[in-house]
């Protein structure tokens, strides 16, 4: 794509950038059939490279957008199906983000956007601020009726009850000999949602000889922010996560940093790019360097089945973050089906759910369409439980399913003596179509056993 960039604008080391991304978009159109928006609606500006377009007149141009191009570019979910069938890989992923900035600089939103973006990037990232807000939320269901489309979806977002846990800098010691030392990144919204992830995965990790740490200081890792375009608000709640993990790993040493929430883990694996230009780029990048997801350090681990399992029948929903962003997809499934379950993947895979981060809060009814279809989909494998490795995912997934929803370490955790997910609970799940015993696994009706209910 030709680009008309002056000098002194191409001076700025992020139109720079912007600039010779866009130059790599031939439009060759591969992206518009994995684009949800563009299937959705066939309109050329809610393609990938329709929106490269918008980008790229919106930059060469300068100061503040028009509300059309505004409003095409927060339509884009940043799922990142088009990057992963774009012919030339063209770096959709910082290109879309460098545009968001820019409309969080130069474009004035209507004064009831500007409202509820502030709460959100307010709210989500500090887990006791979520719990205090989705108990007043709960509260204000009665009202339901007399408020705004986005506001209704909000509410309907809530859950009746929250699975809490908010986990205070510590270190979890490995059971038996120590064979890594890692840092969990505990998150935000998933503590207070569903406190039993990383629970979950904290047994795991010391049950296969790790010692976890959550480190002083880290907290959220900035992707929400970052993705509404408040790169500043973004940058600095990663710092902290680089300056805490750096202290681990310049003290006792890290092996890895775990990430059990997908949308982080690309965010954090993306760290060295986001401070290329800062005085911690080089903390940054090492940070990055040993970011992984739950799923490829277990895999690294091995995960030998200690108890007798059931094969139920899990459908795997890949979420974007992970399949596009990270291109991990092997893992979980392998770990999964060592673990006695019978896979079942979902057709039409490479599509969003249509959670995305707070799409599914600004882009209500977008999000809505994309949840039930993605549900249609799931259900269509006939699963007895599904299981996917994003909050987020799972938070949608639940809203239009019957069927429950747990993370894969919750799923593993149990395989391997943990207790029961907590979806699971007061659930009849149908007798599993074959069993698989393990040498050496407790006899039947042993404490823990995954076939008990």
């Amino acid at each position: 794509m030709q680009t008309n960039f002056s000098a002194r604008q191409l001076r700025d080391p992020e139109i720079a950038e912007a600039a010779a991304i866009i130059g790599t978009c031939v439009h060759y159109g591969f992206c518009t059939n994995t684009c949800p928006t563009y299937v959705l609606t066939r309109d050329e500006n809610e393609s990938p490279r329709g929106r490269i377009d918008l980008i790229r007149a919106m930059l060469e141009r300068g100061g503040a957008p028009d509300a059309r191009t505004v409003r095409h570019l927060d339509n884009c979910l940043s799922c990142l199906s088009c990057m992963t069938t774009c012919a030339v890989k063209v770096d959709y992923v910082h290109l879309i983000d460098r545009a968001r900035a820019h409309i969080e600089r130069h474009f004035r939103r209507p004064l009831a956007d500007r409202v509820l973006r502030f709460l959100l990037a307010k709210t989500i990232p500090e887990p006791k601020r979520l719990l205090r807000a989705m108990q007043a939320a709960r509260f204000a269901r009665p009202l339901r009726g007399l408020l705004p489309v986005r506001l209704k979806a909000m509410l309907d977002m809530v859950p009746d009850r929250a699975d809490a846990k908010i986990l205070a800098p510590q270190v979890f010691k490995a059971e038996g000999m120590r064979r890594k030392r890692v840092a969990l990144l505990a998150g935000c919204a998933q503590q207070a949602l569903s406190g039993n992830i990383n629970a979950a995965t904290i047994r795991l990790l010391t049950r296969h000889g790790c010692e976890v740490v959550v480190a002083q200081g880290g907290g959220c890792c900035g992707s929400l922010t970052l993705h509404m375009g408040r790169e500043r608000e973004a940058k600095a709640s990663a710092r902290c996560n680089v300056a805490a993990w750096t202290r681990e790993i310049e003290g006792e040493g890290l092996d890895a940093i775990v990430v059990n929430a997908s949308g982080c883990g690309t965010t954090v694996k993306d760290y060295g790019h986001l401070f290329a230009q800062d005085e911690c780029a080089s903390a940054a990048r090492r940070v990055a360097s040993l970011a992984r997801d739950v799923s490829e350090v277990l895999c690294e681990l091995g995960l030998p089945v200690q108890v007798a399992t059931r094969a139920w029948r899990v459908a795997y929903h890949d979420p974007c973050s992970m399949q596009h962003g990270q291109r991990v997809t092997r893992e979980p499934r392998a770990l999964l089906a060592a673990a006695g379950f019978r896979i079942a993947d979902v057709p039409e895979g490479h599509f969003c759910c249509g959670s995305a981060g707070t799409y599914n809060l600004l882009q209500p009814q977008t999000a809505e369409t994309l949840g039930r279809r993605k549900a249609g989909h799931v259900a269509s494998t006939d699963p007895d439980i599904v299981a996917t490795g994003n909050i987020g995912c799972i938070m949608q997934l639940r809203r239009y399913l019957d069927i429950p929803v747990v993370h894969s370490v919750e799923l593993l955790d149990w395989a391997t003596g943990g207790p029961r997910p907590p979806a699971l609970e007061g659930r009849i799940l149908r007798e599993p179509a074959q069993e698989k015993s393990v040498p050496g696994a407790p006899a039947e009706g042993a404490a823990n056993d995954i076939g008990i209910w």
